[in-house]
């Protein structure tokens, strides 16, 4: 079953403890809801790595209170925040 493919997943990698609240809930909000990911968080996002946030977002997908959301652009927006915050960090800042 995949829940407890994620759960161990999660605590094979300590996902839960690698990242702050503030930027769990700021990313949460960016992916399950609607908003942009601040570049600190997307920082936080990025050490996190793929594999704790690609478990996370499935896990929270498997709760029943968000069984009315569509699976696939969750998914997609989980990508899609993973892509844009890795070019953001792995691009150089623009001099001031």
């Amino acid at each position: 079953m995949a829940t407890k493919e994620n759960d161990q997943i999660i605590k094979e990698n300590s996902c839960e403890t690698k990242m702050g609240l503030p930027y769990v809930l700021e990313g949460f909000t960016t992916i399950f809801k609607t908003g942009s990911i601040s570049n600190k968080c997307c920082g936080k996002l990025v050490v996190l790595g793929k594999v704790c946030h690609s478990a996370l977002v499935k896990r929270t997908l498997e709760n029943p209170r968000f069984k009315d959301l569509n699976p696939a652009t969750i998914i997609a927006k989980r990508i899609q925040t993973w892509n844009n915050c890795l070019a953001l960090i792995d691009s150089p800042s623009p001099s001031t």
